[in-house]
């Protein structure tokens, strides 16, 4: 029975997608076990360490396995680990001669990083591919609104103009570079372990039989042949789940744009309409940014898991006495998160409802005023930056004051008289017309 939303059947679909839980079950996990054991036993066999044909029988052995699933449970309260109770059942499904060189010469955490870093590359591959169409779906929405002019805010007042077009440009640049990390982690971060006990390769002999059956394995794998063991040096898991904890941070920012935009006094933006989406249970009317909603929890979410990445590199001597753990819980949830949180963004940009007459009526709302920047650089050299900067200070003042349009009050300013009405001074607000301006 579930016990977090993450895999709930009740609210699983909001935080993540079916995809990219198959990738994270138990039985996807303990899958990957038996391929890095399997992957192994290849491995030793053409390096020479085992039998050259036992790498072969043991992958067509592993083949055909069913796994007690229950007894694997069972043992592993036990044992603390699962990958002594995998052993034996393997061992148990494979003929005598070769059941013997299962497990060999490796060690518990071998196994089971290989097996993390098999479910993290093909997690990055999903994650990969909703940023790619997330690029795409931000990529259409700056082209088409490119010359849509809105108020652009800061600390939530009206600061100067820009376009739509312009944020989802901005939102984009964040996702192109998310691109490049992902690339650059994947040829970082997924590292194949092959240490043995104290992550020497000892059991394997003085010369360089070890190094050869690690590079072998990562062959196997399709994983990267680390410089040295890395089973304590925890910093590329630790950089993967902040990875997702950037592109978190990234999507909770949309998410907020999009649901203050969405309020009724902005009504500039809505997420698409799906009937009984966001509804209340009081209030008909509503239509609640419930994606939005969603992808800032996850942000949040991801943000705490990026945490006990950190926390697991602290490690004690060779062999981590208890963060390693923390990973076990951290990098599923994570993954799951974050997928969940792309495919609610390109669902709600995907089909965002863009409301350019409400952004044209909100621009014009300060009569003037978000333009005070551009009034007053254009009296700069006639007055001085200074000056220039108190007397429009003044004028929106009295625009506000007395709720009147900005160029009225210029217009009544004794100390500009003598200073060109035609002048490039006067331009902006006699267009605050922004529509022409901000093209």
């Amino acid at each position: 029975m579930a016990v977090s939303a993450l895999d709930s059947r009740i609210f699983r679909n909001l935080f993540g997608t079916q995809e990219i839980r198959d990738i994270f079950t138990d039985e996807a996990y303990v899958r990957s076990l038996i391929e890095v054991e399997a992957a192994l036993s290849r491995a030793e066999a053409t390096v020479g360490v085992i039998p050259a044909d036992a790498g072969k029988a043991i992958t067509d052995a592993f083949a055909s396995l069913q796994i007690d699933y229950k007894g694997l449970a069972i043992e592993t309260d036990i044992v603390g680990y699962p990958v002594l109770p995998l052993v034996r059942q393997l061992v148990e499904g494979t003929a005598d001669e070769m059941a013997n060189y299962i497990h060999w010469r490796a060690t518990t955490q071998d196994i089971q990083d290989n097996a993390s870093m098999l479910q993290i590359k093909r997690g990055l591959v999903l994650v990969k591919r909703e940023l790619e169409n997330l690029k795409e779906v931000l990529k259409g929405l700056a082209s088409t609104h490119r010359d849509t002019p809105m108020a652009g805010r800061t600390h939530l007042q009206h600061a100067l103009p820009c376009t739509f077009g312009y944020k989802c440009a901005v939102y984009r640049s964040s996702i192109l570079r998310h691109l490049e990390r992902i690339e650059e982690i994947e040829q970082r971060c997924l590292l194949v372990q092959f240490g043995g006990a104290a992550g020497t390769i000892a059991s394997l002999g003085r010369d360089d039989t070890g190094l050869r059956t690690r590079k072998q394995l990562a062959a196997e794998l399709g994983l990267k042949d680390p410089h040295i063991t890395w089973h304590v040096a925890r910093d590329n898991i630790a950089e993967t789940l902040n990875f997702l904890a950037l592109v978190g941070g990234t999507l909770g920012k949309i998410a907020l744009d999009v649901m203050i935009m969405s309020s009724n006094e902005f009504d500039e933006v809505s997420e698409p309409f799906v009937p009984h989406r966001g509804a209340s249970s009081t209030m008909p009317q509503k239509r609640n940014p419930f994606s939005s909603e969603v992808i800032l929890a996850a942000s949040k979410m991801l943000c705490a898991n990026a945490s006990l990445g950190l926390d697991a590199m602290v490690t004690d001597f060779e062999r981590a006495s208890g963060p390693w753990h923390l990973e076990w819980v951290a990098i599923p949830d994570a993954f799951v998160a974050a997928a969940g949180a792309l495919h609610q963004t390109n669902f709600a940009l995907g089909r965002l409802a863009v409301k350019v007459d409400s952004m044209k009526r909100n621009l014009y709302s300060t009569k003037g005023l978000i333009v005070g920047e551009a009034v007053m650089m254009g009296l700069a050299p006639h007055l001085g930056r200074q000056g220039a900067h108190d007397l429009v200070y003044e004028a929106c003042k009295s625009a506000i004051d007395k709720n009147k349009t900005l160029l009225e009050v210029l217009e009544r300013l004794p100390s500009l008289v003598g200073i060109a009405t035609g002048g490039s001074w006067l331009l902006p607000v006699t267009r605050w017309n922004i529509w022409e301006l901000a093209s």
